[in-house]
């Protein structure tokens, strides 16, 4: 029995209750609220419903609870129902009930975990979108990690979801990349607002060799062929290091494609017909304070160019009518203002603001011997995507990643990521996985059959941890959707291996040399199973490889 299923049970019994002393039955929540208590002692799961309902109902909690625990105690799943304190109510479950969750987890296999709460819902992620001028910084490999494994975590929820990569290949910043790439290439000094480096160096090189005579063109000329040249080489790296990374995308948008097809006139004639565009002192103005944001933004300038919000409503336009629902950007820290931004354009254009969700991301340092490494070999400013893979790997990269919420500020620790013991958080996982590979193994030698026959037998304190910590899968998938929090996923991964080590080193799985297969061996076999599938289930949802040998 999951946790899930504890919760159904309790507002079943609980609605028999309330109908029996004709009480309101109305007042019972839509889901049950059950918990894992921090003392064993205090049962396997807990809930406070007699306390949240009580008042409502005139009822004294505990006299609601001990009528709760009486009806609760003569189902065969649970073994005990006890009133706490005020009127909590601590349950534990019978070990054939608590067994359960092992067969669950077996039957479903790759898809435990997984719910249909998003069937339906169409979701368009956008992450990472950095500049093509320049190899990926620390911030959008974050993105990178994070954006993907929020993507599987949404999937996982039944959502069906494109991730896309908004291409910025419009406007000064690349004009400033193709100056530089040129001034490299002549063997200038780099332009005052230019980028340096020695991916400059080799880029302005290899475009040189790919186009016989680029320095003899007309300046005009020669700043276009560095510029269509070098941004494709620049994106192919980018596309390449995201690859090897474990990130691709289903859709790689151009943002100068909402110039060059109209998009962007056409969001304009949207908002003028709709009376959201003003015009004052010869420029085009959206209304969005009228929409929550802290000031109206400049769409169409006096000049008549377009502001670079322009290119933003368009985007807004094009993603909504591709038919998504929900809008979900991830931006890096000095994005902050785009959230009223963003939802002020989606409601001034007639969209629910909701379908535009914006989740910001805080920065990401590296620290080496307790100082921060400060510069990029190969960039030259900032530290990289490929510099962090090069010192600690692509799965201690991502993970390192993932585990902590985006709304915090990061320092990632490449002598700790880079270790191969318990106090490395991945190895730490990956370990556990590979130990379960390696038992299902000597299983398979000695003629150890994993066995779900006799799953009531798993009554030892380690056992009945690791069973309730397999049940509490599901709930995190589904919160971590929900909250959008993917770190979720890789703490959860962590409790789970640590409550695999616990049982491994006081329970024997498999018999000893001198001994004869019993009962137990089985149905600790399958509860191991039960825990490697689980394990993979979470470390894939991460993006991170379940290793079968260390």
């Amino acid at each position: 029995m999951t946790p899930a299923d504890l919760s159904n049970l309790i507002k079943t019994t609980a609605t028999t209750v309330l109908e029996d002393k004709e009480l309101d039955v109305t007042v019972l929540p839509e889901t049950v609220v059950v918990e894992r208590p921090r003392n064993p002692e205090h049962g396997d799961y807990a809930t406070n419903l007699a306390l949240q309902i009580a008042k409502k109902l005139g009822v004294n909690p505990r006299e609601l609870a001990s009528w709760l625990a009486e009806a609760l105690g003569s189902d065969d799943a649970i073994d005990v129902a006890e009133i706490a304190g005020p009127g909590f109510l601590n349950i534990r479950l019978a070990a054939a009930a608590q067994g359960g969750i092992v067969s669950t987890v077996l039957a479903a296999g790759d898809a435990y975990g997984h719910n249909d709460s998003y069937q339906g819902l169409k979701v368009n992620l956008e992450f990472v979108s950095a500049n093509p001028t320049g190899p990926i910084h620390l911030g959008g490999t974050r993105w990178a990690a994070v954006g993907d494994s929020l993507g599987r975590v949404l999937a996982a929820n039944g959502a069906e979801v494109t991730r896309e990569y908004y291409f910025n290949d419009h406007g000064g910043q690349i004009d400033r990349f193709a100056r530089s790439l040129v001034a490299s290439a002549k063997g200038e000094p780099t332009p005052e607002d230019g980028y340096a480096g020695a991916y400059i160096e080799e880029i302005a090189a290899a475009v040189v060799a790919q186009n016989a005579g680029v320095l003899e063109q007309e300046p005009a000329q020669m700043q276009e062929t560095f510029r269509a040249c070098g941004v494709e080489m620049m994106f192919a790296h980018i596309k390449e290091s995201l690859h090897e990374f474990g990130t691709d995308f289903d859709v790689y948008f151009h943002e100068n494609s909402l110039f060059e097809s109209g998009a962007v006139d056409r969001a304009v004639e949207m908002l003028k017909a709709n009376g959201n565009l003003y015009e004052n002192e010869g420029a085009w103005w959206l209304k969005s304070t009228d929409f929550g944001d802290d000031k109206d933004r400049v769409v169409i300038k006096s000049d008549g160019n377009a502001a670079y919000i322009a290119g933003d409503i368009a985007y807004v336009v094009d993603k909504i009518e591709r038919g998504h629902d929900l809008c979900i950007y991830m931006l890096g820290a000095d994005h902050h203002g785009y959230i009223a931004r963003l939802k002020a354009a989606a409601a001034a254009l007639g969209y629910n603001p909701n379908a535009v969700e914006v989740m910001i991301g805080q920065m990401v340092n590296l620290v080496r011997d307790g100082k921060a490494v400060r510069m990029s070999k190969r960039a030259g400013t900032v530290i990289t995507l490929d510099d962090l893979v090069e010192a600690v790997g692509v799965d201690a990269a991502r993970y390192s990643l993932i585990r902590s919420s985006v709304d915090s500020s990061l320092d990632i620790d490449m002598g700790l990521w880079a270790s191969q013991s318990s106090e490395n958080p991945v190895y730490y996982v990956q370990y556990g996985h590979a130990r379960l590979c390696s038992i299902a193994r000597k299983a398979a030698e000695v003629g150890v059959a994993v066995s779900t026959d006799n799953l009531d037998l798993l009554t030892h304190e380690r056992e009945g941890e690791l069973i309730r910590t397999l049940g509490e899968f599901p709930a995190v998938v589904k919160s971590a959707a929900e909250l959008r929090e993917p770190h979720r996923i890789a703490r959860y991964a962590e409790e789970l291996a640590g409550s695999f080590h616990r049982f491994y080193d006081t329970c024997q799985i498999l018999p000893k040399a001198d001994e004869t297969e019993q009962p137990i061996h089985g149905a600790r076999l399958a509860l191991a199973a039960a825990t490697r599938q689980t394990l993979a289930n979470a470390l894939g949802l991460v993006g991170i490889t379940a290793p079968e040998k260390m």
